[in-house]
């Protein structure tokens, strides 16, 4: 099974074991999503019926007209796990603030057309090696108002950050080659560390 099929692909099959989209688990977002390596995909989260809706070179604003327009509406996750990716800052130029009212706007998106899902909200994760960095700084940002997004209900804030810096702060090339996007042992980094509260959220 392509756990990384894309949303359309997942539409087409149409209802599957009763559930409308044949989805449990749904990956949304922006850029980095999509390059989740397939291996550690499918080890980490092969287990459920699991769709990855994120897109290359992607902000909060085409991920919303997505949610919007692409019937998303006709599946059912059980949970949905939402990353915000840093083309709002390199493609946009966006302020920490106005990347936080499309993040803000997705979430809301999401609750309305999945009412009954719960939703991991991914931080965004670190960006540019050094730790004084101007990146970094925005991403920091950007965070801290993104956690106030966590309802403990409905929306679940979690930040995997720190599992990709070293201890004086600066940025692992191990784990993240360009300092942008994870190499395979950081993608194995980020599942390893996100699978707990996947499957909490699946229960």
């Amino acid at each position: 099974m392509d756990v990384a099929r894309p949303l359309a692909a997942v539409l087409r099959r149409g209802c599957r074991g009763g559930r409308q989209g044949g989805v449990d688990l749904l990956f949304v977002g922006d850029s980095i999503t999509e390059m989740w390596n397939q291996e550690v995909f499918q080890r980490a989260f092969g287990n459920w019926r699991t769709a990855n809706f994120g897109i290359g070179g992607d902000h909060t604003g085409n991920l919303l007209w997505r949610l919007q327009n692409g019937h998303a509406d006709k599946l059912r996750p059980k949970a949905v796990v939402l990353t915000i990716g840093v083309n709002n800052f390199g493609f946009c130029d966006a302020t920490p603030e106005q990347a936080y009212q499309g993040v803000k706007a997705v979430v809301a998106q999401l609750r309305k057309i999945y009412p009954d899902a719960r939703i991991l909200l991914n931080a965004v994760l670190p960006y540019g090696q050094f730790t004084h960095s101007p990146q970094r700084g925005k991403v920091v940002e950007l965070n801290r108002m993104v956690a106030g997004l966590n309802d403990g209900q409905h929306v679940f804030y979690q930040d995997y950050g720190l599992f990709f810096l070293q201890p004086n702060g600066d940025m692992s090339a191990e784990v993240m080659g360009d300092f942008l996007h994870p190499s395979p042992k950081g993608y194995q980094i980020w599942a390893d560390a996100m699978l707990p509260a996947v499957r909490k959220l699946m229960e």
